[in-house]
């Protein structure tokens, strides 16, 4: 196993498959797929835009380009309902019992809400966890990817 340095100065860890022979890099938890920057810096812009926050606001308050922050928002807002239904099962799956998605005002939110959801949800049955990281957990790295193939479904 190597480890590979990026722009960023974030380690992945890369390993060879045996089977194969091809190298894989190994994402942490806190990476999405094909995304520079951490889903964490991600999660926030999209928790902005969720309070109403416009795009330019949102990208000069984490320092990042506006086409970037806009481009995170029109993909996940794109994904809004499948992605509450992702969270929203998962969260079911943990606690049979939790009960506390509302709707609100727009798809975005709601799934921006069902990420609390299970991110609440998780820290009472598995103890502390940033919510945006389970996220990316639960979607396989793929939280604003252009396939749903890869996220892990609840069992």
């Amino acid at each position: 196993m190597r480890l590979l340095d990026t722009s960023e100065g974030r380690l992945f860890r890369r390993s060879i498959c045996r089977a194969c022979t091809t190298t894989h890099v190994l994402i942490p938890e806190d990476t999405l797929l094909r995304r520079r920057d951490g889903v964490e810096v991600i999660g926030a812009a999209l928790t902005a835009k969720a309070k109403g926050q416009g795009h330019g606001r949102i990208a000069q308050d984490l320092g990042r380009a506006p086409s970037t922050v806009r481009g995170w928002l029109r993909r996940f807002a794109s994904m809004a309902g499948e992605l509450r239904e992702h969270f929203t099962r998962w969260a079911h799956a943990l606690d049979p019992g939790h009960d506390g998605l509302h709707v609100g005002g727009s798809p975005l939110c709601d799934a921006v809400d069902a990420v609390g959801m299970l991110g609440i949800v998780a820290v009472r049955r598995f103890g502390p966890r940033p919510p945006w990281s389970l996220a990316s957990v639960v979607t396989g790295g793929g939280l604003l990817g252009n396939t749903r193939s890869l996220w892990a479904q609840p069992v």
